[in-house]
């Protein structure tokens, strides 16, 4: 018989590790899901995406709450009692449930001598809810973003702000890719309908659909067989801008978890393709993206910064970077990136950024294309990154994406769109 475990207090270590510890999130998950039943692991995975999301307005009210804070060996506790408040603000558990569950994880914490502070702390915010919201509702914890992201984001884009925020702290819709290899769009969105959902295609990139509904992927019709693939619109934009062709040899930078190779295979697929990542345990992913899709690449352990020592001499028609940065424009699909950056990461990422580019640059063929990808929406990354590379190589051509002059295209994260990305295509004169 499979024993109960308490969830709250599984979300409770889980966030401790994340706030307190720097540990991303997308890590410490999938373990901590392993032995839990799906809807187990689909709650679990909301309480910490939502004390995650809303952090500062939970903070706010603990310090109302409460005389001190805990701290040192009982700080498990604290975020004990987020995960009980996020329940009662904004799940649909009923309270009762909410309150029992969140008490009892004190035991299983090995704290039973603070179940009666917790339950005090909790049942107090119940009767004071009504009053307390409008104080924890105002600035700056409203935004619910640390302030130096919020000066940042303000700073650069003075209209759009309020527009990043809001997306950044809802939940993001569920993209998929048809592999047009199976099916066009059109016809795999007939085998949706009939399964029951639907789902919207998108404007500009011809593979993409939002499900109206979001689903488990053994729901979706043929996903074993690599007809459909999870990926956000705008990492789709990258095959789009990039328009590799047949027979061409394509660098994918910094590739993992593959998505984009994949995709690249999808709409050329008798391109030679090279997939590199400094990561070795996260090249795995790629390897297992290209087994369910039936595809070969050469896939390569390697630094953006040092070709040479994996690229073996060889030109490249094509070159898909997508850099690694503050990863910015995805805050909505992972909340802790909020709480792990700091304000110091955006300058030595686009140091980061600038050494890649220059590096690989003469790897990429006369008269071939370089397609610059960030999921950031920060200029220092992307608009201004991009210009003094163009300062430094007399070489590049920039070619527009969109309607005016401006340096690459920048798109931000929208509710009914895809994540926040930015693209800029250079040519090699």
């Amino acid at each position: 018989m499979k024993k109960t475990i308490n969830l709250r207090s599984l979300a409770a270590q889980t966030l401790e590790r994340v706030v307190e510890q720097g540990q991303s999130l997308s890590n410490l998950l999938p373990t901590a899901q392993k032995n839990l039943s799906d809807k187990d692991g689909a709650l679990l995975q909301e309480l910490c995406f939502g004390v995650l999301r809303t952090l500062p307005l939970l903070e706010a009210a603990i310090k109302q709450l409460m005389a001190r804070p805990l701290t040192g060996k009982q700080r498990t506790l604290h975020f004990l009692i987020m995960v009980g408040l996020y329940q009662l603000l904004y799940t649909r558990i009923p309270a009762h449930a909410a309150l029992a569950e969140t008490v009892e994880g004190a035991t299983v914490l090995k704290r039973p001598q603070l179940k009666g502070l917790i339950n005090g702390v909790l049942r107090q915010f119940q009767r004071q809810q009504a009053e307390l919201m409008p104080q924890l509702e105002q600035e700056p914890q409203r935004f619910l973003h640390p302030s130096w992201l919020l000066k940042r984001l303000q700073l650069a884009w003075p209209e759009q702000w309020q527009q990043i925020i809001e997306a950044n702290n809802q939940r993001p819709p569920m993209w998929l890719r048809v592999n047009r290899q199976h099916h066009s769009r059109d016809q795999w969105l007939a085998l949706l309908q009939e399964n029951g959902n639907n789902a919207t295609s998108h404007p500009v990139y011809p593979d993409a659909l939002m499900l109206e509904t979001p689903s488990a992927v053994g729901q979706l019709p043929g996903f074993a067989q690599g007809w459909v693939t999870v990926q956000d619109a705008s990492a789709q934009g990258c095959v789009t801008y990039l328009e590799p062709q047949n027979g061409e040899r394509i660098l994918d930078l910094c590739a993992a978890p593959g998505g984009k190779t994949t995709h690249i295979l999808e709409a050329a697929p008798s391109a030679q393709v090279m997939a590199v990542d400094i990561d070795p345990q996260r090249l795995k992913r790629v390897t297992e993206n290209l087994t369910r899709l039936n595809m070969q690449a050469e896939v390569k352990q390697g630094d953006g910064r040092y070709p040479d020592q994996w690229c073996d001499g060889t030109l490249f028609d094509r070159i898909l970077l997508d850099a690694p940065c503050s990863a910015t424009g995805v805050i909505r699909r992972h909340p802790d990136i909020k709480w792990l950056r700091r304000d110091r990461d955006i300058p030595e990422l686009a140091s980061l950024q600038r050494e890649i580019l220059d590096a690989i640059w003469p790897h990429l063929k006369s008269g071939g294309t370089l397609l610059y990808a960030t999921c950031s929406v920060l200029p220092e990354e992307n608009q201004l990154q991009i210009a003094s590379f163009l300062e430094r190589h007399q070489d590049a051509e920039h070619i527009p994406l969109s309607h005016d002059s401006a340096v690459g295209l920048q798109c931000f994260p929208d509710p009914q769109g895809g994540d926040g990305f930015f693209y800029a295509k250079l040519i090699k004169r």
